[in-house]
């Protein structure tokens, strides 16, 4: 008999779907957080002293989109029943256009040797993150397998603990690296949307938890018995600077202030697009293979795009660009900061949390660990609790959101996230690799 099961195709078009609309909501929003979290009094001023506006910038759109009021993807059925794949291109926008210009903006007034001086910690920090990655990953298969095997399982290209490569090399580098991991590993492609659904879903999930604890920073570093002397030295110094420069910025300021920051996202673009195409070339001639994969992110568009603004915004740190602090240089960074938070929030569906339970759980557990032993570490060096942050962004989140998160505790800061999250990028394949080889055998395949 012949089957004629049919798939039932569900339209999730949500309630707005036009982006210049989209923005306005998102940025009324912003404007909302903003004004509430002015309060010096009443329920607002209490309740922002336990949940940051940071915080509030990223989840607002998060229920937005939990609701359907908005979404950054979705299916649309036409009349005759044809199935339309769509999507938002804010996040686009906000990480391409909007997060070179705010980290240029950030970096014109940036005390490079205060960084230096920032000592080893973040780059433990960072490299703990790192290690929490490979190690938390076997760990997890291992307990859930344990109790739960069906969710470890599967053999040949739909083997789970090959799809988790790719969420081993997205939380280590970033995208290009989980790309290298799925072509290294051959996981069954119809299968993967399900492991990037995982990487959204507890990767906001623990970003979420970060910004809410830097609310409550100075209470973590006090538990930490952290050594905040030299991030607190570097803040006061750019501080002093900016009041020393500061004026009511003109018309000229501004432009050219709008001239740096687009001018930069301009040429950054047209860099990384010719050294993106160059060593794709180099990364093609290379047989294939391991070696080939480790190089995957030298022909990543977004990598070199965010290597060449951080390199634009030092060179003129030691210029008389860097007296535009004193017209509010960092204070625009932050502006389009928070517009990408908004549209990183945007992405995340809170209802997701409770499908493909199995992974899901996986995920949870990795990230439980990766928590755990910057947790320790930072305990036992007593490391501020902007190095834990910023140290497990620069992995977890990379170069979208590390420099948010070091930025939320000072705009001078932003640099730290992303100079960790390029380092990610280049240790990416190699430490996703070594993650999958003790989680294959942690599966027993």
């Amino acid at each position: 008999m012949q089957d004629t099961t049919t798939e039932i195709l569900k339209d999730t078009t949500p309630f707005l779907t036009n982006d210049t609309i989209v923005f306005g909501v998102l940025m009324v929003a912003l404007g909302i957080i903003f004004y509430t979290s002015s309060k010096e009094t009443g329920f607002w001023n209490t309740f922002y002293k336990f949940v940051p506006a940071l915080f509030m910038a990223y989840f607002i759109p998060a229920l937005f989109t939990t609701f359907g009021l908005i979404a950054p993807e979705w299916v649309s059925i036409s009349e005759t029943g044809e199935a339309v794949e769509k999507s938002t291109n804010l996040y686009y926008m906000s990480s391409r256009y909007l997060l070179p210009a705010a980290l240029v903006l950030m970096t014109l007034s940036i005390d490079l040797k205060g960084v230096f001086n920032l000592g080893p910690k973040a780059l433990i920090m960072f490299l703990t993150g790192t290690a929490g990655i490979i190690i938390g990953g076997p760990v997890a298969v291992l307990i859930i397998g344990t109790v739960w095997p069906e969710a470890v399982g599967g053999v040949g290209a739909d083997a789970v603990w090959r799809g988790l490569s790719t969420l081993a090399g997205s939380w280590i580098g970033g995208g290009a690296n989980q790309t290298a991991m799925l072509e290294i590993y051959g996981y069954n492609q119809a299968l993967y949307g399900g492991m990037v659904f995982v990487d959204i879903v507890v990767a906001n999930i623990w970003m979420a938890i970060i910004l809410i604890g830097i609310g409550k920073s100075a209470r973590i570093d006090k538990w930490l018995n952290a050594d905040t002397s030299a991030i607190e030295s570097l803040k006061e110094k750019v501080s002093s600077y900016t009041k020393k420069v500061d004026r009511n910025p003109s018309l000229s300021d501004l432009m050219i202030l709008a001239a740096i920051a687009f001018g930069t996202v301009s040429f950054a673009h047209f860099g990384a697009n010719f050294l993106s195409g160059f060593f794709a070339d180099v990364v093609a001639g290379i047989p294939k293979g391991i070696t080939r994969n480790i190089f995957t992110f030298l022909d990543s568009s977004f990598f070199w795009m965010i290597s060449i603004t951080t390199v634009i915004g030092v060179i003129l740190s030691f210029t008389k660009a860097r007296s535009y602090e004193g017209a509010g240089a960092s204070k625009f960074g932050s502006v389009f900061i928070y517009i990408l938070v908004a549209s990183i929030g945007m992405k995340m569906d809170l209802t997701l949390i409770f499908d493909n339970f199995g992974l899901i759980l996986i995920g949870i557990v990795w990230m439980i660990i990766h928590a755990g032993l910057l947790i320790l570490v930072a305990k036992l060096i007593r490391a501020p609790y902007f190095f834990l942050a910023v140290g497990s962004q620069a992995n977890v989140g990379g170069a979208a959101s590390a420099p948010i998160v070091a930025s939320a505790f000072h705009p001078s800061l932003a640099t730290v996230g992303v100079l960790l999250a390029v380092f990610g990028y280049a240790i990416g394949t190699v430490g996703a690799i070594l993650c999958t080889v003790l989680m294959q055998l942690a599966a027993g395949a």
